[in-house]
């Protein structure tokens, strides 16, 4: 077959015809991709809301109500707007909600998820209705898909300053973040890592949407290193929607609990004859738990979990596997392949309702006393022989409970000889109280030692 061949100047010529179309196709798709990115940024914008809270707080004694703010994004179209549970959380008196174009709508939390920081508002849609307001709907993107270096942006009130964005990028897409001081006592990030990002995140920037540069949202802003610069925290998206369907739903999400405190085994593995990326560490198990019934002990090594082999060798890797034994169904039956010492065994755990260690809390102002119930975590971990009874959080001086001798941390079993269960008992004695002020004979426990306190009008 013979092939025709220009002269080189024609080809040349068709060349830079080529290359010419070649650029304007290039512009072109430059131009829409801004285009539609610019699009979506500014609807996410009109999304983002600023977050004014009234709560009932209990301390020292007495009842009281503390104001604060933060961010949110609405994410559907019937007002569902997504926040941090520290900024609004079940003691919520007055939640008002502030759109893009400056109106203000009250809206009801929905759920409260304190384990991942999270939280789910409901706009009064009868009031938007009725006012013919008018917001915009973020999108989810895809928090695995991001990668170190990639551009993102924090929107949100810092300071209550609304619709502030700041830009920076992704530190670290699969931080591991412990927080000890938790959520009011509260336990918070138990189950996932976090993304890192050096975008500005202020008091107020919280549970607003970190976003690609696309507006989509990739994360919802949570916290800062303190005494650090740039040094910012999102929950990642794959966690937020997984939350909001169930907080949507059932108002809470249910997780399973089997007591194990997961240890990583990074530079450990020698000692327990172990290869790299084999297994997980078991720090310590909770006194009472269903792992401890079941024979589970501290330095054990798990192997497997319902077949399914676990690596535990770095920080990052234990809020998976956290996640994976939360993830079962309560009730559930789980086989342990554990090793102790050279002899592999097999354990099965059934899994109960994961709770809090933190329990109700009540004021009662005449007396001068704030309590706590004892959940059974908290029993759990000071040992007590049941979760009976309330745990004192404050007194206020000079008031009957202060006079008694009550501290902070007394665990308050029986009034007047008779089992104290709950707060629902206490709140009869202390309306009983209140008609007919009698003194009353408190018994309590404090570093396991038994105290008797009388408590008088």
């Amino acid at each position: 077959m013979l092939v025709k061949m220009h002269p080189p100047s024609i080809m040349v010529k068709i060349g830079k015809q080529f290359a010419r179309c070649g650029a304007l196709a290039g512009l072109i798709f430059l131009f829409s991709a801004d285009l539609f990115g610019g699009i979506f940024f500014d609807r996410l914008l009109e999304s983002v809301v600023r977050i004014d809270v009234r709560e009932t707080t209990f301390a020292g004694g007495s009842t009281r109500l503390v104001s604060g703010v933060g961010s949110g994004v609405i994410l559907s179209r019937d007002g569902l707007v997504m926040t941090n549970a520290h900024v609004v959380s079940p003691q919520a008196v007055d939640i008002w909600v502030t759109l893009a174009n400056l109106e203000r709508v009250q809206a009801e939390l929905l759920g409260w998820d304190h384990w991942t920081d999270l939280a789910l508002l409901r706009l009064d849609m009868d009031e938007v209705s009725r006012r013919k307001l008018e917001f915009s709907v973020a999108k989810f993107g895809n928090s695995d898909k991001l990668k170190p270096g990639q551009t993102v942006y924090a929107v949100g009130t810092p300071h209550g300053l609304s619709r502030t964005v700041t830009k920076g990028i992704i530190s670290n897409k699969d931080r591991y973040y412990h927080d000890s001081s938790g959520i009011r006592g509260y336990e918070t990030g138990f189950f996932n890592t976090w993304l890192q990002t050096d975008a500005a995140i202020n008091p107020g920037n919280s549970g607003g949407p970190l976003v690609n540069e696309s507006g989509r949202v990739v994360g919802i802003n949570t916290r800062t290193y303190l005494g650090a610069d740039n040094l910012g925290f999102a929950i990642p998206e794959k966690t937020a929607r997984s939350v909001m369907s169930h907080l949507e739903a059932h108002g809470e999400v249910e997780r399973s609990y089997i007591g194990l405190a997961p240890g990583f085994l990074q530079d450990l593995e020698t000692f327990y004859s172990l290869e790299a990326n084999q297994g997980m560490l078991i720090n310590s198990v909770d006194p009472g738990s269903p792992a401890a019934l079941a024979g589970v002990k501290a330095s054990d090594i798990v192997l497997s979990l319902n077949g399914k082999k676990l690596d535990g060798r770095f920080p990052e890797q234990i809020p998976p596997i956290r996640n994976l034994i939360a993830s079962y169904p309560v009730g559930s039956s789980l086989t342990l392949e554990v090793k102790r010492g050279g002899e592999l065994m097999l354990i099965v755990v059934e899994t109960e309702r994961l709770e809090s260690r933190v329990g109700d809390e009540w004021a009662f102002e005449k007396w001068g006393l704030t309590v706590r119930e004892v959940s059974r975590s908290f029993a759990r971990e000071l040992q007590l022989t049941s979760d009976d009874g309330v745990v004192v959080i404050g007194t206020q001086s000079a008031f009957p409970a202060d006079k008694a001798g009550l501290r902070r941390g007394d665990v308050i079993s029986k009034i007047n000889q008779t089992n104290l269960i709950g707060l629902d008992d206490l709140k009869e004695i202390y309306e009983s109280y209140s008609s007919n002020p009698d003194p009353l004979l408190m018994e309590t426990l404090r570093n396991r030692t038994v105290s008797f306190k009388v408590l008088k009008p």
